[in-house]
Parts: structure tokens; C-alpha cells; sequence
């Protein structure tokens, strides 16, 4: 439980964002019904703007309090999803932003079938809406709940109830415009709430030599590794990180609506490339601030400095889930704790607000406007609010059924390993290889889509060894055959527009002169990879 001053500050945190959204969505709308206003900011975003929003999107409650897990569990392991992330953002800046602004599309299914054709768009509208309910809103909620509950003795669903309330109310009046700015400030706030623990729990260690201390006497340097070899009890080798990720990072950050809807809103090409990159450069940030406190927490446990028999259970096991609510109320003083409950508030509130406001344009964009083409922005607009208001109900029934996962990290990741490959694998032979045609993309992500469904149902029945990147892996590489088999059966028949839509060689991109100087995104990107570089040589 937390003092009443903390509370206190908690509570004018939300009350402050809930204004915020309320003003930022409708002071900045000449029209009331707009749909370009309401679900893209009417394409006025700029980089930094950009930049935060998609860390804020991507860095929600749920990362706060499972990379700390996952930090107190096996160390440093975790950060090769956040640091990988990098190389991701690379490729959209550079591979798949320019497609996706220049084709002036409003959601990333209607980019699909102006390559391909209706049924890719369908699905993928489809599938967007599933997983936006339950990666980034579900999960979200379950993380939230757990520390909530922890923190200030009210019912998880409760907690979690009142949350969707407060968040709902500002994103489905203020739409992105809300979204945006709201995340903006929350992403300030979460950071300087990570380093506030991080300080906090670097004080009470004592330094960099008690930690490698603690793990040399427990055998247990590998937690300060990235890298881990083959047969990693963690499930996470090296070669699972380095074939597996980029097939879901890709499918996250380069074709999931819930992310990359902060790309469309752009003012222009170079402001949506260099957000892309500047979210990339902060994705260094969580393995220091996210993961690290959590590491630090089993050196104080292992030093005798950390209670943690709140979290034992019955068969003296701990309940890890719990830990990052724990360091708060043991390591941090009374005013800051409610500057570190805000910080949570602000990863839970901008996760779910995002992922509402996308579910509002896929399903008024992709869903209720083709089969009602004449429908006017006021129709799409109410259709968005109702789904966005649905949305929060359907995620709040999944929790359950998602609570099951021993580690919420592990779980999302599971989920999105079986969910990515055929998006991924349509989105990447469509925008780099010319004869990738409709229908092998049509049923690619028809059979993939089963085939995932159908690998992640025997998994839970009949449990496999197989690391969830792996399966991620496999099931890609299975269809990319399928998809270049199926375009020499249905050969590709490009129309005016599809025609435009692909690179006739990688080094295309490149030819986009950009802005001048350090601004210029080639210059960035060439940045953030040796960066990158550099940092995986350092933690090999």
C-alpha cells in the first residue's frame, strides 16, 4: 500500500492527461466530424512528436513491469527485443515509409490491397483488430491490474475497469490528434519515472561491483550477456534472436496499424522517417532503465537488502509478476512513489490509448466503409467510437484467459510469434520483389494464419521445446515457399498502382535525397547502426 500524498499525486496525473486529450483532440479540429482530423491528425505530425509517439505506443505498463521480471529472472536477455527494435525501424524508415506516405493511405490493410487486392485487405483488417485487443490492450491491462492491485489494495479488475474508463473517454472523443499529444507528455513521464527506480536501486546495490559480485559467486554472469549460446535454459539463444526477431519485429513495427498509424499522421516523408529513427535511438534506453532495475533487484534479494517473501507462494516459489510493484514500495520514498505510479499510469494509458484509436481506423476504414462506400466522415467517425468502446470490453474478458502466462513477457511474445510470419512474409516479398502476386499473398495469409493458429493450439496441448522466435522463423520460412510457389501458379498482374508499389532494387530507397545535413535519414540510420553495433559487442 502507498501513502495518501502518492495517491494523491496519482490521482491529479490522470486527471491532468484526461484534460490534456480532451483539449488536444478538440481544439485542434475545425471540424468536428472530420475523419482525416480525427484519425490521423489531419497529417500534421512531426518527428519529435512522432518519435515519442511510437516509443509510448511500443513502451506500455506491460514493459515496465515484465522487463523488470525478466530482468530479476535471467538479466540482460530481454533487451534483444528492445535493442533489435533498432534495426527494424531502420528498415521502415527506410524501405517502407515511403510507399506508405506517398500512397497517402490511411491505414496499413488499405496499403496492402492497393498491392495486392480486397481480400489481403480484409484479412489483414482483420487480424490487426484481434491483435490489437489482445497484444496491446489485454496484455496491457493484465500488467497494469497486477501492479495496481499490488500498490493500492484495490481489485485487479477494478483497477483496470476504471483505467478504461479514463482512457477510453479522452481517445474516442479526441481520436489520434489526442493520442499523440497525450503520449508525448507520458513518455516523459515513464522515463523519468524508469530513471528514478534505476537510480534509486544503483544507490542501494552500491555500485557496478557488488552486482558482479553477487553473480560471480552464483555462477551467474551470463545475466550481464546478451548473447546466450545454444541451448539457453532461457529458451532465447543467440541465433533465435538474430533469424527470429526481425520476424516479428517487422510484422510490429513496420506492418502492425497500432504502431506505424503514428507514421501516417506525418507531415511529410523526412518527418516520418526521421520520427522512426529518433524512436530508434530511444529504444537503447529500456535494457538500462526497464531491465536493468529489475537485475539489480536480485542482487539486493541475493544481498538480503529486498524483501520479497510478498511475493513467495505457497510451494516457496516467487511470484516474480509482482517484483517492479515491490521495488517501488520498498525502495522509494513517499512523493516520489506517486511520480513512479504515474509513470505506470502513463505506459498503460498511451499503450491502449494507441491501440483504440487504430482499432477505430481499421474497422471504420477497412471494414465499415467498403460496404458502405458512400458513408460520410460523420458515419465513419461514430462507427470508430463504437468499436474503440467494444474494443475495451472484449479485452477486459480476454484476462483470464491471458493471466495463465507465468512470465506476461513470454506471453506476448508467444502470441506474436505465431501471429507474424505470413504479414510479415506478404509485406516483405510485396515491397521488394515485383512478381509477388495477389493471390499468392491472398492465400499465403489465409494458410499462414491457420497454419500459426494451429502450431500455437498444439504447442498449449502438447508442449514443445521449440523457442517461441524459432517457431516464428520456421513458420516464416514456410511462407515465403508457399508464397513464391503460389506466384509461379498465379502469376502477378500488376495494375497502375501496384506497379509503383515495390523497389525495383534495395539501394532505391536511397536515392531520396532527404534533408541536409545530420538531419538527413540516411546519415541516422547509418548512426544508429554502428550504434547499435557497438553496444551488441559490448554485451556479447
Amino acid at each position: 500500500m502507498i501513502a495518501t500524498t502518492d495517491i494523491i499525486i496519482s490521482i491529479c496525473y490522470v486527471a491532468f492527461i484526461v484534460g490534456l486529450g480532451f483539449w488536444a483532440g478538440l481544439s485542434g479540429k475545425k471540424n468536428d466530424s472530420a475523419a482525416g482530423e480525427y484519425f490521423l491528425a489531419g497529417k500534421s505530425l512531426r518527428w519529435p512528436m512522432i518519435g515519442m509517439a511510437l516509443f509510448a505506443t511500443n513502451i506500455s505498463c506491460l514493459h515496465l513491469v515484465s522487463l523488470a521480471q525478466s530482468g530479476f529472472d535471467t538479466g540482460l536477455l530481454a533487451g534483444n527485443f528492445e535493442w533489435m527494435a533498432a534495426f527494424t525501424l531502420i528498415l521502415l524508415a527506410l524501405f517502407f515509409i515511403p510507399f506508405y506516405i506517398r500512397s497517402g493511405v490511411a491505414t496499413l490493410p488499405d496499403f496492402l490491397e492497393r498491392r495486392y487486392n480486397r481480400a489481403c485487405r480484409d484479412w489483414l483488417a482483420i487480424v490487426s483488430v484481434v491483435s490489437a485487443i489482445v497484444i496491446h490492450i489485454a496484455f496491457s491491462f493484465l500488467a497494469g491490474g497486477i501492479v495496481l492491485e499490488t500498490l493500492f489494495g484495490i481489485n485487479m479488475f477494478t483497477s483496470i475497469i476504471l483505467i478504461a474508463l479514463v482512457t477510453g473517454a479522452y481517445t474516442i472523443v479526441g481520436g489520434l490528434r489526442a493520442v499523440v499529444v497525450t503520449e508525448s507528455v507520458q513518455t516523459v513521464v515513464l522515463l523519468a519515472g524508469a530513471v528514478i527506480i534505476t537510480v534509486l536501486s544503483w544507490w542501494k546495490v552500491g555500485g557496478w561491483q557488488p552486482v558482479v559480485q553477487v553473480l560471480q559467486e552464483g555462477h551467474q554472469m551470463d545475466k550481464l550477456s546478451m548473447l546466450h549460446p545454444a541451448g539457453d535454459p532461457n529458451g532465447l539463444p543467440w541465433y533465435a534472436v538474430f533469424l527470429g526477431y526481425p520476424v516479428i519485429g517487422i510484422w510490429y513495427w513496420c506492418a502492425d496499424q497500432t504502431i506505424v498509424q503514428r507514421v501516417l499522421g506525418a507531415k511529410d516523408e523526412n518527418h516520418a522517417r526521421t520520427g522512426a529513427l529518433f524512436c530508434g535511438f530511444i529504444k537503447v534506453l529500456p535494457v538500462f532503465i526497464f531491465i536493468l532495475p529489475g537485475l539489480l533487484a536480485y542482487v539486493l534479494f541475493k544481498q538480503g537488502h529486498l524483501d520479497l517473501e510478498v511475493l513467495r507462494q505457497a510451494d516457496g516459489q516467487l511470484h516474480t509478476k509482482g517484483i517492479y510493484s515491490v521495488m517501488i514500495t520498498r525502495l522509494v520514498p513517499t512523493g516520489l512513489v506517486g511520480v513512479l505510479v504515474a509513470a505506470l499510469l502513463s505506459g498503460l494509458m498511451s499503450q491502449i490509448s494507441g491501440a483504440l484509436n487504430s482499432i477505430a481506423t481499421l474497422v471504420s476504414y477497412d471494414l465499415y466503409k467498403r460496404n458502405r462506400p458512400q458513408a460520410t466522415d460523420r458515419q465513419l467517425v461514430k462507427t470508430g467510437r463504437i468499436a474503440a468502446g467494444l474494443a475495451l470490453i472484449l479485452s477486459i474478458g480476454l484476462l483470464p484467459l491471458l493471466n495463465r502466462y507465468e512470465s506476461l513477457f513470454n506471453g506476448i511474445n508467444d502470441v506474436i510469434s505465431h501471429i507474424a510470419p505470413p504479414i510479415t512474409c506478404v509485406f516483405l516479398l510485396g515491397v521488394f520483389w515485383k512478381k509477388a502476386s495477389s493471390l499468392s499473398a491472398q492465400y499465403t495469409l489465409w494458410i499462414g494464419s491457420a497454419l500459426g493458429a494451429g502450431v500455437y493450439l498444439t504447442g498449449k496441448l502438447y508442449p514443445i521445446n521449440t523457442p517461441p522466435l524459432m517457431v516464428a522463423f520456421y513458420l516464416f520460412v514456410v511462407c515465403a515457399l508457399l508464397q513464391v510457389v503460389l506466384s509461379f501458379v498465379f502469376p502477378v498482374q500488376h495494375t497502375a498502382e501496384s506497379s509503383r508499389l515495390y523497389w525495383e532494387s534495395p539501394l532505391a530507397p536511397l536515392r531520396v535525397k532527404g534533408w541536409p545535413g545530420l538531419a538527413n535519414y540516411k546519415v541516422l540510420s547509418a548512426v544508429l547502426l554502428l550504434m547499435m553495433a557497438a553496444l551488441y559487442w559490448l554485451f556479447r
